[in-house]
């Protein structure tokens, strides 16, 4: 239904807004208004307007043609079952930006770089920034082909060769900090204690030395299940393993050390997953531990990287099909 107000303006004529609004099922579906200089102009947009909405197939074409960033993020997150938790996180929290209300058939390359200038300007590092940047990028890669979404990619592009000039962007730089063997004792007399206290507080001692042991990241070895444990060829089927073109469906075998597969053996089978908990506790509990341990910058994820002397072992993958 259409409704035509008039306003005065701050030179003192008067405007005549018209706004269309169409609900179904009590909600909003379709909303555009426009300003005319004399209401029988105003009117006359109106009865246009409606008489175009109420053509079969102009309600579906105008939500694609107004739909706003927030929306094309909404679409992107659930068309991914598996997409990743911080990758998430950033695209829910670029909705809170004013970038988000904008709509997508708008947005151009110099409101790309305004919002990741708006980003560095709240004290975010230029690696911080290009996270935001590159996550929201496959939105926009995706936008158009997937969804219909009228998000032009190559605006995107742009604007990206812009803020990499101008150092608003950077990558990450590697990381490549390793616990010391006196680190590891220090954190697994802290856990063997805390097992004494606490027993049914996450094994952290057989969850650390597995990951160091068998050099799988935080979220595989949470993944592993006892049904991927091939005992007699001792290696487990890593599902989805992190790939940089690939990542479901990326099915590897990975050999265990003679290590990693004790300490597999001396887990209780009481559930699917052979260490049954979520990263965000054991996250939190490592970084806790490192904390009143102080013990400085030292993550979870540094305990499986190469370099830890007699305790470096990488493990080989063998993709699913094959048998080496």
């Amino acid at each position: 239904m259409a409704t035509i107000a008039a306003r005065k303006r701050k030179d003192g004529t008067t405007g005549y807004t018209a706004q269309i609004l169409i609900k179904q099922k009590g909600k909003i579906v379709f909303r555009e208004a426009k300003t005319f200089d004399n209401p029988r102009e105003a009117k006359a947009w109106a009865g246009w307007k409606e008489t175009e909405m109420r053509k079969p197939g102009a309600l579906d074409a105008a939500a694609v043609q107004t739909a706003t960033l927030a929306d094309a993020i909404d679409k992107y997150i659930g068309a991914h079952r598996h997409i990743g938790r911080t990758k998430e996180q950033v695209l829910k929290s670029t909705k809170t930006y004013e970038i988000a209300k904008m709509r997508c058939d708008t947005i151009r390359s110099p409101q790309i770089v305004a919002f990741a200038e708006e980003l560095a300007a709240g004290d975010r590092k230029p690696q911080t920034v290009m996270n935001y940047m590159s996550h929201l990028q496959a939105v926009f890669r995706e936008a158009k082909p997937g969804f219909d979404i009228p998000l032009d990619y190559e605006q995107m592009r742009a604007a990206m060769i812009v803020l990499n000039k101008r150092g608003t962007t950077t990558k990450s730089a590697k990381r490549d900090r390793r616990p010391s063997l006196a680190e590891i004792d220090l954190l697994m007399q802290h856990f063997a204690d805390r097992q004494v206290r606490a027993p049914h507080a996450a094994p952290m001692c057989k969850i650390i030395a597995f990951a160091l042991f068998s050099t799988r990241r935080q979220e595989e070895v949470t993944r592993i299940r006892w049904v991927d444990l091939d005992e007699a060829h001792s290696r487990v089927l890593v599902r989805d393993l992190k790939h940089p073109g690939q990542k479901i469906g990326n099915d590897v075998w990975c050999d265990l050390p003679a290590e990693a597969l004790r300490i597999i053996k001396i887990m209780p089978r009481t559930k699917a997953e052979i260490f049954p908990f979520g990263t965000d506790a054991i996250s939190a509990g490592f970084t806790r531990a490192c904390q009143f341990l102080e013990i400085a910058d030292l993550h979870f994820h540094d305990v499986n990287r190469p370099g830890m002397g007699t305790l470096d072992r990488r493990a080989k993958g063998t993709p699913v099909g094959h048998h080496g």
